[in-house]
């Protein structure tokens, strides 16, 4: 429900035209994952970068998400099209997907060695209890 709401307020704030057939009409079918607009936050822009604008005032947050939009619309033609929603929504999902395995890497890999043994990995997840 948020996300056509942001994405409708963006296109509006930088003058791009805001009708299309493909877009969230009043009474389209809705999203029914998680209750809450902090859920589309995260898929739209990526768990770091939603907690980022969480921060910004409503006149920053306007201009970031102007510029998001632009990178959205991979044809240029002022509109977003479902497709291109969905492949911005997949690139921001496996970029989280890759940087989160980064990240649990260092940890699990704890003789740096850039392969996890079985015993790192028992020692990384279970720690002090074996």
């Amino acid at each position: 429900k948020a996300l056509p709401a942001l994405l409708l307020l963006a296109a509006g704030a930088l003058g791009k035209p805001t009708a299309r057939q493909e877009r969230a009409r009043p009474g389209a079918a809705q999203h029914e994952d998680r209750p809450g607009f902090q859920y589309d936050h995260e898929a739209f822009l990526g768990k770091e970068e939603a907690r980022s604008f969480d921060q910004l005032s409503p006149e920053e947050s306007r201009e970031r998400l102007g510029k998001i939009v632009d990178r959205i619309d991979d044809n240029k033609d002022g509109y977003i099209t479902t497709e291109e929603l969905k492949n911005w929504i997949k690139r921001v999902q496996k970029r989280y997907i890759y940087e989160n395995v980064a990240k649990v890497w260092k940890d699990y890999d704890l003789n740096k060695d850039d392969k996890i043994a079985w015993e790192e990995y028992k020692q990384a997840t279970y720690g002090y209890y074996l």
